[in-house]
């Protein structure tokens, strides 16, 4: 009987190793007649896809670690006894890190939902059709985006058109065999991909919808991707759009961003444009985990950090202190949602990229700053003071602890101490068992 499998990404990632067990059939696997026949069944594909995507390896808050992790040079400091982790911190990832199988498995796991839910779209009421298509593909573009800024070159490392970036999928994969052995597209294909579902993304989907994916959401994303490859244009135009859909407001106070409970969930802030949720029992936020001295407490905060602040910055006293360390306080409540994409960014984006162009495409480039400043406490900046250089600095600290940092630093061109920007010490590895099973996959430079 035909199987569709709804528990594994490309399926030569799921549990094959040296063992020649290729045929064994997925456990978690479901007949095709009681899946994704109905309009029902999709949308509970399409639910159960946001719950993988918010699995701790992916936007639960692991791939975003990795980036504050590997960026790191002096400002935090590694305390943990995750071996995986700990390989991570220290730029000597091995092949079969399992934090990093973990995240690629995870990833394909999540495409191959989304794709099966595209792929069933003709039995989804009229009415509900375009929003559920915008979902999948804005899932879909997000996680590419992310799997291939962690497993590839940066899009300005080389050419793009040749660098390899990760695999490329859009059809549900429904057995194993040779056609899942797939081979890894070039960045430049990658990057179009995501573009592509974005952009349909953000045409079909409503300005409403809850807290899963909305318009603005796609449009959020797509700003990110076009600041990525320093295509300032499309960033800032993407950027107004959501400033100027009225639908967010920047937090009144920057506490006010990361509001805290101890035992009950916290609900989305006016300025978060897409959040991961969580309840009581449900849900990952390894930020939490891994950041707050309530939880594991092993990553802590160190002067070379603290030194960075301007005296009054009310983001310099977001940090608490336990047991003689210094800890971020944004991560602190257990039931918080993890925070994607929220409205400052877009402010300190459009700010850029104006900036960069010596445009005022919807405000002015200081005016966005100085929106981001005072909400912070700070002094409004003068004209005079606008510098490339302020702008860059304000997006570091508005941001820090939130896995912005490696892409920053890879996009700018900068350093991690000893280490130039495009280091391949500073790209994943290729999960080991993927190259096994997969022989026209090709592991990264360095590994």
């Amino acid at each position: 009987m035909k199987k569709l499998i709804i528990a594994a990404g490309i399926l030569v990632l799921t549990g094959v190793s040296c063992q020649k067990k290729l045929d064994v059939q997925p456990a978690q696997s479901i007949d095709e007649k009681d899946a994704l026949k109905t309009n029902s069944g999709v949308l509970t594909a399409l639910n159960g896809s946001y719950a993988d995507l918010g699995n701790a390896a992916l936007y639960g808050g692991d791939i975003f670690l990795y980036n504050d992790l590997l960026s790191d040079a002096g400002e935090i400091r590694w305390n943990g006894t995750y071996a995986g982790l700990t390989q991570i911190y220290n730029k000597a990832i091995p092949k079969n890190n399992a934090f990093v199988r973990d995240t690629w498995l995870q990833g394909y796991k999540v495409i191959n939902d989304v794709n099966n839910v595209l792929s069933a779209l003709t039995v989804v009421d009229a009415s509900l059709k375009d929003r559920v298509e915008g979902e999948a593909k804005f899932i879909r573009g997000s996680v590419y985006f992310d799997l291939v800024r962690s497993f590839a070159k940066a899009w300005n490392d080389g050419s793009p058109s040749t660098n390899l970036g990760v695999p490329i999928v859009l059809t549900p994969t429904r057995s194993i065999g040779e056609d899942s052995k797939v081979a890894r597209n070039k960045v430049s294909e990658v990057y179009d991909q995501v573009i592509k579902d974005l952009t349909e993304a953000e045409a079909k989907l409503p300005v409403t919808n809850g807290f899963y994916a909305t318009k603005y959401s796609a449009a959020a994303m797509l700003a990110r991707v076009y600041l990525q490859k320093a295509d300032y244009t499309n960033a800032a135009a993407a950027a107004n759009r959501v400033i100027t859909s009225g639908k967010y407001t920047l937090a009144s106070t920057f506490a006010g961003v990361f509001p805290a409970s101890s035992s009950s969930a916290v609900p989305n802030t006016s300025e978060d444009i897409f959040a991961m949720q969580l309840t009581t029992t449900s849900g990952s936020n390894d930020y939490y985990t891994f950041y707050s001295p309530n939880s594991r407490g092993d990553i802590d905060i160190r002067p070379a950090h603290l030194a960075l602040y301007e005296t009054g910055d009310a983001r310099k006293a977001f940090f608490v202190t336990s047991g003689g360390s210094t800890y971020t306080a944004r991560h602190n409540s257990r039931y918080a949602n993890v925070r994607i994409i929220r409205l400052a960014e877009m402010y300190l984006i459009r700010a850029e990229a104006n900036f960069r162009l010596s445009t005022s495409v919807g405000d002015t480039p200081l005016n966005d700053l100085n929106k981001v400043r005072t909400r912070s406490a700070l002094p409004a900046l003068t004209s005079t003071e606008l510098t490339l250089d302020r702008i860059l600095k304000d997006r570091k600290l508005e941001f820090a602890f939130e896995g912005h940092s490696l892409n920053d630093i890879k996009r700018l061109q900068g350093t991690v101490g000893t280490l130039p920007w495009n280091s391949p010490k500073l790209i994943l590895p290729i999960p080991d068992r993927e190259i096994i099973a997969n022989s026209n996959l090709v592991q990264n430079e360095g590994y």
